[in-house]
């Protein structure tokens, strides 16, 4: 095993495909302008289909989609009146923001460093790597928050063991966002998706209803099988390709001091407090986070709130911690610290403006409606069924998912073509579903539209100056292929062994 361990690391490290492909890529444009690059592409393109009266017919209005150029007195308009818009309404721009604050806090008042030491001595070496993994695929409760948070805590865990920092980042983010529909618990995916499979069935049955935990024995028994092959590809090859981490001097594995225990402990009873306090908000009957309309936690206010709720979280650990250990002795140091965590974000930001107009525009020229609406009118047409069928169906969803940064748009757009189509052959709307979880997430960390890209290479930067989309494209696509493989071997497993999906779901009507 050593031997070719060894061996792949040579080939990797050498003359290999992920060498060749990090050494292409580094060579692209900085991504702010290579974004700017695909705007000015996708302009050109807009206007040829625009000329060409190029259309399809949206699944559910029924209404024909006519391409919108951004070379015309229209789009000019819109570039002008909804650049800023764009900006400050792209998603992971304000989330990115307001938990940098909270994360810059507890890491410059010392807690994030304490509490990797501490949990260096409390987790077996051995079992770090499949720790990190599974806790990464628990994080999914936090919705996007988890991929700003958990990632680099892998990184500087990995760093702090004496293990390449590359690694950690990219176990979890895979696991996040490969994997971004597998929890043991049910989040706000389950509910998000499930409504728009109910109303894609209500076509063919009116009574039908897709619920939150209806994909949930196949979903949590993903977590398990994608945790422990994710562990093995990290420690197999990921981390032998990399090799030693060069920017390690003199890695220190003491325990931390008394003081910094005793201000752990501390953040530890507040962070106790905190949650307590949240509970008594969300758990009674009528608590004041639950949801206004119906009473339930599902779509309340605690779970549209999670990050503002996460930030306060960081928040009174970081405080916790600095005051009870001396490094916030008052609020301007406090202040301080959030300042000067937020000097790493300027790349990010520049990055995030260029990225942010290039994915207004891609739904805004309707090229991405008529992508997914065209494609499903094909695949319907061809009239395939079984195993085949849905294999193919999956494999649309993903090459949409290229395009898409949201995996509930997609759903949104081929569900109203596809439930339909598969109860009439004969399945269930939540096994559909299942499939297109199953098809969708594989390939998110080399997604052409990724709207967290800045972020991640801010990430990876901290620990290589020069590091570029090549890096980054290099580092996560050993992951991307293989959650594919594994998503749709688990997916054809399951299929032939019958088994049903959640409590009572089996996989035809």
């Amino acid at each position: 095993m050593s031997d070719l361990v060894t061996d792949i690391k040579a080939k990797a490290t050498g003359n290999g495909f992920l060498k060749r492909l990090e050494i292409i890529g580094n060579k692209l444009p900085n991504p702010a302008i290579l974004f700017l690059l695909l705007f000015a592409f996708l302009a050109g393109l807009s206007a040829i289909l625009a000329a060409l009266d190029v259309t399809a017919i949206h699944p559910t209005t029924h209404k024909a989609i006519h391409i919108q150029s951004l070379i015309s007195r229209e789009g000019l308009q819109w570039i002008l009146t909804e650049m800023i818009r764009n900006y400050i309404n792209f998603p992971p721009l304000g989330m990115i923001m307001v938990l940098t604050l909270g994360i810059g806090l507890a890491e410059k008042a010392g807690f994030m460093d304490a509490a990797i030491k501490s949990s260096i001595h409390s987790i077996p070496k051995r079992y770090v790597t499949f720790a990190i993994v599974l806790i990464s695929f628990m994080s999914h409760l936090a919705s996007d928050a988890a991929i700003v948070v958990v990632p680099p805590l892998a990184a500087m865990l990995f760093h702090s063991l004496g293990r390449h920092p590359f690694a950690g980042f990219a176990a979890s983010l895979a696991a996040i966002y490969s994997g971004f529909t597998a929890n043991i618990l049910i989040v706000t995916t389950d509910v998000l998706l499930s409504g728009i499979t109910t109303q894609a069935a209500k076509v063919i049955n009116f009574n039908i209803i897709v619920t939150p935990i209806d994909n949930w024995y196949f979903m949590s028994f993903s977590v398990f099988y994608l945790s422990i092959l994710t562990t093995i590809i990290t420690e197999k090859f990921v981390e032998p390709r990399l090799g030693r981490y060069e920017g390690i001097k003199e890695v220190t594995m003491e325990k931390p001091t008394n003081q910094q225990m005793s201000a752990l402990r501390a953040s530890g009873i507040a962070a106790l407090v905190f949650i307590g306090i949240i509970l008594i908000l969300v758990l009674p009957e009528g608590a004041l986070l639950r949801n206004p309309e119906t009473g339930a936690i599902l779509g309340s206010p605690f779970m549209r709130g999670i990050v503002p709720l996460l930030f306060m979280f960081l928040l009174v650990i970081g405080l916790t911690y600095g005051i009870k250990v001396g490094s916030i002795k008052n609020g301007d140091d406090a202040i301080r610290m959030m300042s000067e965590s937020f000097k790493g974000l300027s790349g990010f930001l520049v990055m995030a403006f260029a990225i942010a107009q290039f994915i207004a525009a891609f739904g805004w020229t309707n090229i991405a409606t008529l992508l997914a609406t065209s494609g499903a009118e094909f695949l319907k047409n061809i009239n395939m069924t079984g195993l085949p069928a849905l294999l193919c169906f999956m494999l649309f969803g993903q090459f949409l998912g290229l395009f898409t940064a949201s995996g509930s748009a997609v759903w949104a757009l081929l569900s109203p073509v596809f439930v339909p189509m598969f109860m009439l052959l004969g399945y269930h709307p939540a096994f559909i579903q299942v499939a297109f979880r199953a098809g969708d997430g594989a390939l998110n960390t080399i997604g052409i539209v990724n709207p967290f890209l800045p972020l991640f290479l801010e990430g990876l930067g901290k620990y290589k100056s020069d590091t570029g989309i090549g890096t980054y494209l290099s580092l996560m696509m050993p992951y991307a292929i293989s959650f594919l493989v594994m998503w749709y071997l688990l997916f054809t497993f399951w299929y032939l062994a019958g088994w049903p999906v959640g409590p009572g779901i089996p996989q035809r009507l």
